[in-house]
């Protein structure tokens, strides 16, 4: 079992359970993950929280590299943690993220998918593709261009560096940052108080925001160029540099072929 599930009071926990992988996103995870919200759908719950244990060091360490391996464009529409993402985002009530620990790769995705994000002073967010020499997909880059300014996305993307919890709070990747011994009750009280509210305006509030957020058109043609451009880094020698590198704990040598 790779996640706990409790629903309680009409807010319903998913624990992500994997501490000796570091919770990372493996597709095992990501399919009891997307089962766990469909059975809460089912059951009313209002709010789903979403967390890692309380002790835990790492959130989630993000994707498992070894199955981005498994397919020509590791970041397609059906990659399993899309169909997350997808999952959390068009769940009919509010998710929040309650984040202890730090968040690496596509689990800062998953945190940006959520509705409402809430962590403490160990938190921290770095999003890693370029240290694998991957392209990210275009709708996890949108994703992050309207959560953030266009700088400090650039900045997370360029770098792969971590986000400590201020700075992610500054620039809104977190709603709230409170002290780690206040951060279960926190993010409950506001669970809480949310799931006291008409849950239909809630839930129809929530699609209307999401459809608005993603009613900016791309034409075929810059679709169609964004493809060729991913295809063209899939294919390269800085990739298969980059997962070598991962696999030796090494840093990768990268020479733009």
């Amino acid at each position: 079992m790779f996640i706990l599930s409790e629903l309680k009071e009409s807010i319903g926990t998913i624990t992500l359970n994997n501490p000796a992988k570091r919770n990372t996103l493996v597709r095992e995870l990501i399919e009891e993950l997307i089962t766990t919200l469909e059975n809460f759908r089912k059951a009313s719950a209002r709010v789903v929280v979403l967390r890692a244990p309380g002790d835990s060091k790492v959130w989630s360490s993000g994707h498992d590299v070894s199955e981005l391996l498994q397919d020509p464009d590791p970041l397609s529409f059906s990659d399993p943690l899309g169909r997350a993402l997808r999952a959390v985002r068009i769940y009919p009530a509010p998710v929040i993220a309650m984040v202890h620990g730090s968040v690496w790769g596509g689990a800062t995705d998953l945190v940006l998918s959520c509705d409402i994000a809430i962590g403490d002073e160990t938190s921290s967010f770095a999003i890693t593709p370029v240290n694998l020499g991957l392209p990210y997909n275009t709708t996890g880059l949108t994703r992050f261009m309207k959560r953030l300014p266009l700088n400090f996305v650039k900045e997370m993307f360029f770098t792969a560096a971590p986000i400590k919890a201020a700075d992610a709070e500054k620039w809104g990747i977190l709603n709230h940052l409170v002290p780690a011994s206040e951060l279960e009750k926190f993010t409950y009280d506001m669970a809480h108080l949310i799931a006291s509210k008409a849950p239909l305006a809630v839930s129809v509030v929530k699609e209307q925001l999401n459809i608005l957020a993603d009613a900016d058109p791309i034409t075929p043609a810059i679709f169609e160029r964004i493809q060729e451009l991913r295809q063209r880094v899939c294919e390269s020698v800085d990739y298969g540099e980059g997962i070598r590198a991962f696999y030796e704990k090494r840093k990768p040598i990268f020479t733009g072929k």
